[in-house]
This record gives structure tokens, sequence and C-alpha cells, in this order.
């Protein structure tokens, strides 16, 4: 059995100039379809609202609600209870990996990224999702 293509981003980063370089690289490059959020409560706003993505890219270190509180909220929906996640972020220690991969995450990107090897992370961490 095939799993289901990835289409449906729900990207969330605080930062407008990584948010505008990484919709480009996913949209662009990757052809994936984005909601786009600048908080964490916008994308619980937004799946509450309905929205259901196939992958969540969640920035780590936002104002408010960071990643992890991101996800442990988005967690509690039916929508994104099992959506796979991964968080993007400059903190790539061994133990923070460990740590975001314990909250559930499939992967982590580091930051900065090429944009134009973006899309290919991404795919790559969704087709090795089990």
């Amino acid at each position: 059995m095939n799993a289901p293509a990835l289409q449906h981003i729900l990207y969330v980063e605080d930062d407008a100039d990584i948010r505008t370089i990484a919709r480009l690289a996913l949209e662009a490059v990757g052809g994936y379809t984005l909601k786009v959020c600048a908080s964490g409560q916008e994308a619980l706003d937004a799946v509450s609202a309905g929205y259901r993505p196939d992958l969540i890219l969640l920035d780590v270190m936002m104002p408010e609600l960071d990643g992890p509180g991101t996800l442990s909220g988005l967690r509690k929906l039916a929508q994104t209870m099992e959506t796979p996640a991964v968080f993007m972020t400059a903190k790539v220690q061994a133990a923070e990996i460990a740590f975001y991969k314990s909250l559930g995450a499939i992967g982590v990107l580091a930051k900065p990224f090429d944009p134009m090897q973006l899309a290919g992370q991404v795919r790559g961490l969704w087709e090795g999702r089990e």
C-alpha cells in the first residue's frame, strides 16, 4: 500500500523573511500547498477552523507560543493529533534533536536552510517516516 502523497503543509514561522523564502522554496520548487502562520496561536486557530495538513513544519523559537508548545496544542486537536511534524531550528545539538523527537517530531531541519534543498529535505523526512 502506498502512503498518501505530501501535498498540504502547515508552516509556522514568526520571521517574515524566513517565511517568504521557505514558502517560495516549498511551493515553487517542491510543488506543495502551504498554509503559512506567523505564530503558534495562528496555527492552532487555522486547524481549529478546519485546516487539515499532511505535514506540520514548526519553528522552535517563537514568542508567546514556541514550537514545542504549538505542537502540544496541535496534538490535542483531532485534525492534527497524528499529523507528522518537523521542527526547523538553529538549535541542532544531539540532545536538542533528541528532545524534539521525544515530542513526536519525525525530524529536524537546521536553520539556516538552503532554499534549493528545502523541498527535497522535507520530502525525504516525509518518505522516511514510519
